[in-house]
C-alpha cells in the first residue's frame, strides 16, 4: 500500500489506494502524526501495510512542505521503505498533461509548469503570453491529490525515490530580507 501525505496546503490530505480525506486543522504539525494514524486505522491499514511513501513537496506552505517531507521521511526511515517527491505539477500533469499549469502563489505572480517548461515563477503579464503555447490552463482549482499515486507507481517503477528535498521556487522571506 502507497501512504501519500499532503501538507503544503491548508489542513491536511491523506491517499492509501482508493481512500482519500482531507482534514482542516490550524496546528498542522500537531495534527499529523494523530490524524495520519487515525487515517490509517479507519482504513483497516496498519504500518506494516505500507510499502511507499509519496509526500507532496510544493509549492505551497514553506512550513507545511518541510512538516511534511519531515515526517513522511522519518516514517520512511523507520519502516524501510522507499519515499517519493511528488510536486504540484506532477498533479495537475497527470491528470491533464497537454495543460499549462498556473497556480496562483497569493503574492501577485504564479508558479508555472507545464511539459517542456520546468516550473518557475511568471507574472501575469508573462503568463498571459506563455499559456497560449498550450491548449488549456489549470491550477486555478485544487489538485486531486488522488493523482499522486500514478505519480509515485511510476517514479518507483523508474527508480526515483529519494532524496525528498522542498520545491522552492523562489528565496524565503528570512532570505529576500538578508541584509
Amino acid at each position: 500500500m502507497i501512504l501519500v501525505i499532503n501538507t503544503s496546503g491548508n489542513g491536511l490530505e491523506f491517499v492509501l489506494d482508493d481512500k482519500y480525506t482531507h482534514i482542516d486543522t490550524e496546528k498542522q504539525s500537531v495534527a499529523l502524526p494523530v490524524e495520519c494514524e487515525r487515517f490509517l486505522r479507519e482504513n483497516g491499514a496498519t504500518w506494516s501495510d505500507l510499502t511507499a511513501i509519496g509526500v507532496v513537496v510544493g509549492p505551497g506552505s514553506f512550513t507545511g512542505i518541510r512538516l511534511g517531507i519531515a515526517y513522511a521521511k522519518g516514517l520512511a526511515i523507520g519502516l524501510n521503505i522507499p519515499i517519493v517527491a511528488v510536486n504540484a505539477f506532477d498533479l495537475y500533469l497527470v491528470a491533464t498533461p497537454d495543460a499549462f499549469v498556473a497556480i496562483d502563489s497569493g503574492r501577485g505572480d504564479f508558479f508555472v509548469g507545464a511539459k517542456n517548461l520546468a516550473p518557475c515563477v511568471m507574472s501575469i503579464d508573462e503568463l498571459e503570453t506563455r499559456q497560449m503555447d498550450w491548449p488549456r490552463t489549470v491550477g486555478h482549482k485544487p489538485f486531486d491529490l488522488r493523482n499522486a499515486l500514478p505519480v509515485v507507481r511510476a517514479k518507483l517503477s523508474a527508480g526515483e525515490s529519494g532524496p525528498v528535498v522542498p520545491m522552492y521556487l523562489r528565496p524565503s522571506y528570512a532570505e529576500q530580507n538578508k541584509k
